[in-house]
């Protein structure tokens, strides 16, 4: 029987956990969840023991294990305390600790790290907020002279708002008994590792197709003014068929990111690419490779500056193009959230108990024309072209 390595059983949990989160499937979720948390929680308990024997400070580095500030530990103090209780259910229902701010910067910093799509956007830490106001336009919202009634409207159109406390994100801890002892610095690269992977999948599905209902408007939904929503569910926005990447049809995609919902044009500085990995192999990159002279290839090679993420959100033969900082995503602890509460629902292991976390947020495209849906179900390699001049040949070169 062939063992898989340990990087292997890890995607395949990653890709479990998409699927799951893509079928709504509540229990599903739950399981997917528990099941990335306790191979990360493996992973730790391991670490922790060769660096008991080792005393090696790489792999504190390479788990992530930093130095706690005061209000960090007295926050994981009090939760090993609680988690140690005969009755954790009781002793987390007084517990009045939420996690300290800069365990979210460190997990949104963790997230960013390793998720490229993430690391793209406009992706902030919401903790203490509740509602965020957004120019929809992306112009700006000055002007020079009176304000007539033309301009009025153009400003007040042009101002919008994300209630951030409508998206809540739940994450499960399955911990063991032997966990406890290893101290809060191990806690936190547990609690650091579960929620900036599973929250960072969860997020990456959202915000490329997430129906806007109890969860972020993904960036091939529709959010024109007008738009239609059944059910809190914004429509997909109709895909443009691309079947190549020549100049012309690139500069035909981004003038239409050029313009602004209100009819101006805007500078673009570089163009997001999300893409599914196997049409990234399969289309993107035979489409944007180039043989050199020598015989050595180039590619991503592209007629106008581009970022290219490989996501797994995206079905395939479908590809998003777009001006990443016009997505925005958002969160945090908020004001409700950022407790780890005892979970008495779900229970793998006799000597494990599961724990539930929630974040709130909310994530949007700030106007419709910022993210494209492509159809490059026809997308074709890309060819040389040589053109070859005429020569005229004298008698005498004859």
């Amino acid at each position: 029987m062939t063992m898989k390595s340990k990087d292997l059983l890890q995607q395949e949990l990653r890709e479990n956990l998409i699927q799951a989160l893509k079928s709504e499937d509540e229990n599903a979720i739950v399981q997917a969840f528990s099941n990335f948390a306790d191979s990360v929680q493996k992973n730790i308990m391991e670490e922790y023991a060769a660096y008991q024997k080792t005393q090696d400070s790489a792999i504190l580095a390479k788990r992530g294990v930093h130095q706690l500030t005061a209000e960090e530990t007295k926050f994981y103090q009090n939760i090993i305390g609680a988690m140690k209780s005969s009755n954790p259910q009781q002793a987390f229902t007084g517990l009045d600790t939420a996690f300290p701010e800069t365990v979210i910067e460190n997990v949104i910093a963790d997230i960013k790290s390793a998720h490229p799509l993430l690391d793209a956007i406009n992706f902030t830490n919401t903790t203490i907020l509740t509602k965020m106001i957004i120019n929809k336009q992306g112009t700006q919202l000055a002007t020079w002279g009176p304000l007539n009634s033309e301009i009025t409207k153009e400003l007040s159109g042009a101002i919008g708002k994300i209630d951030l406390t409508l998206c809540k994100l739940s994450a499960f801890m399955p911990i063991s008994k032997d966990m406890l002892s290893v101290g809060p610095e191990w806690i936190d690269a547990y609690v650091r590792g579960v929620l900036s992977e599973s929250i960072a999948l969860a997020l990456e599905t959202a915000i490329v197709d997430g129906t806007g209902n109890n969860e972020p408007i993904g960036m091939d939904r529709c959010v024109a003014d007008n738009v239609t929503v059944t059910g809190g569910v914004y429509p997909l926005k109709t895909p443009i068929t691309v079947n190549d990447l020549k100049p012309t049809t690139y500069g035909t995609i981004l003038s239409t990111l050029a313009q602004s919902p209100n009819g101006k044009t805007r500078p673009i500085n570089n163009v997001l690419l999300v893409v599914n990995p196997t049409d990234y192999f399969t289309k993107i990159m035979p489409a944007t490779t180039i043989r050199a002279a020598d015989g050595t290839y180039t590619r991503d090679v592209f007629p106008f500056p581009t970022t290219v993420v490989q996501s797994p959100a995206v079905p395939a033969g479908k590809a998003i193009f777009g001006i990443a900082n016009r997505y925005f995503m958002g969160i945090g602890a908020g004001t409700n959230g950022g407790k780890i509460e005892y979970s008495d629902e779900f229970r793998f292991l006799d000597d494990e108990r599961v724990y539930l976390t929630k974040l709130y947020g909310n994530g949007r495209a700030l106007d419709d024309n910022a993210f494209i849906l492509a159809d490059i179900s026809g997308l074709t390699p890309a060819t040389l072209e040589v053109a070859v001049a005429n020569v005229v040949k004298t008698k005498e070169q004859v």
